[in-house]
């Protein structure tokens, strides 16, 4: 279960968020506030893993509440997803590295979406690797990566990316279940990503390296890397040497 606290200061916007959140069985809800000032008190006190959080309240913002809660450096911090009526704050909500960014009035749909993110990030905190992750953000490589899609604001954690590929003046990132088209380049994403985890195999694709199979050789002679779900991608003769140098080392 996932310990969540509920901070809007519109009473049918909780009570909202609360039959939506009834039946899912990774979420309890400890508590409800309405004020800035009350969600700082009770997130201190129920420690929750999990935080909605309207951007704009009676006595503050959502950000002074996170200000607030950051003053004790020893205070685990939940996973926010920021709900609110206004996109003009989603660049300043991924810079304080929040999970997601509802817009309302959201589906049950897209709150299913942010829950399935959230719970696996959750799960990965908790995991050996979630040390790797962390020596990452410390390094200066981004941990999620933030873009519009489809009417959503998404906030995407980079250890969910199986692979990206260039589509002309665009890329397509590839998770397990979904991809994203951004109007970005190759080599401004790569230079985001932390190169001990995410590889360029070619000079149109990239691949995640917790989700790489195999190498092949091909009859042609050619090099594919084969993904844990069997895809294949083709790999040029020039990164052949980068990663069987990675492989080597594992």
């Amino acid at each position: 279960m996932v310990p969540t606290v509920l901070a809007d200061d519109e009473v049918l916007a909780r009570q909202k968020l609360r039959q939506m959140l009834r039946d899912d069985p990774e979420i309890e809800i400890v508590g409800e506030c309405a004020s800035g000032a009350e969600t700082v008190e009770l997130v201190r006190t129920a420690k929750p893993r999990l935080l909605f959080l309207d951007i704009r309240m009676p006595d503050g913002d959502a950000f002074q509440v996170i200000d607030e809660l950051s003053k004790n450096a020893d205070f685990d911090m939940p996973q926010i997803i920021f709900t609110t009526a206004y996109d003009s704050y989603a660049l300043r909500a991924f810079e304080i590295d929040a999970a997601d960014y509802l817009l309302k009035p959201y589906t049950s749909e897209r709150l299913q979406l942010a829950l399935q993110r959230v719970c696996r990030q959750i799960k990965a905190d908790q995991s050996p690797a979630a040390g790797t992750a962390r020596s990452a953000k410390e390094n200066g490589y981004s941990k999620r990566i933030v873009f519009k899609s489809r009417g959503r604001i998404i906030f995407l954690p980079v250890s969910q990316i199986r692979w990206i590929g260039a589509e002309e003046n665009y890329v397509r990132i590839s998770t397990d279940n979904e991809t994203h088209l951004l109007r970005e380049t190759m080599a401004r994403i790569e230079e985001k990503l932390d190169p001990q985890t995410f590889l360029r195999i070619h000079r149109s694709s990239i691949v995640n390296l917790q989700f790489v199979k195999e190498v092949r050789t091909e009859a042609s002679g050619d090099s594919s890397v084969v993904l844990l779900n069997g895809q294949r991608l083709v790999m040029s003769r020039s990164y052949r040497a980068r990663i069987n140098e990675l492989l080597a080392r594992s």
